[in-house]
């Protein structure tokens, strides 16, 4: 599946729903849909980005998930069992995460916050700390275990999968994406 640049400007402003089921133990939160996600409805689904295969090296799903061409039902319902969810801290998509506003990501939290607690989530991991930064207006955070919850959950920043951060590799992705599985118990330390 490909898409020219006219097709996927064609998916601007687009959400995706989330992906979350029952049992939902771990709910990994990105900063807002890719137009690549939006076209596909997949999350983290750019060919590049290296949010699946993190996950797979890191334990919490135990084989590949390719969701470049869209999530499969079987993949969509078996991340589901693993108890992992995805969400977004603002809905729409846009290219680039810096299209959107302050107050856009502010009131993703309230949202968010709202999902955490109908869901019974037991830690949230936010992708990206910039934007945890400014949605939860914590400008000195870091990344890692944060001092406070969210609706009862253990809130998380782990460094944002997408090619653009240069600083982390998928071993460096993984390691962190392994300590919130852990914190979840959707991945048993080995």
């Amino acid at each position: 599946m490909g898409f020219t640049k006219a097709e996927l400007e064609g998916y601007r402003d687009a959400t995706v729903p989330d992906l979350i089921g029952p049992g939902c133990k771990l709910l990994f939160v990105g900063i807002n849909p890719g137009l690549w996600t939006a076209a596909t409805g997949a999350h983290f689904a750019r060919r590049g980005n290296r949010f699946w295969p993190a996950l797979f090296r890191a334990g919490i799903i135990e084989r590949p998930i390719d969701p470049s061409e869209g999530m499969s039902a079987e993949d969509a319902e078996y991340v589901i069992r693993r108890g992992v969810g995805i969400s977004n801290l603002a809905p729409r998509a846009t290219a680039r995460a810096d299209e959107l506003t302050t107050d856009e990501l502010r009131s993703g939290t309230k949202a968010l916050e709202k999902l955490v607690a109908d869901n019974q989530v037991q830690v949230v991991a936010i992708a990206g700390i910039t934007a945890y930064r400014v949605a939860f207006d914590r400008r000195k955070a870091t990344v890692g275990r944060q001092p406070e919850d969210l609706a009862g959950a253990q809130l998380w920043v782990v460094p944002n999968p997408s090619g653009l951060n240069a600083h982390d590799t998928v071993e460096t992705l993984a390691t962190a994406y392994g300590r919130v599985g852990t914190a979840a118990g959707v991945l048993v330390p080995g």
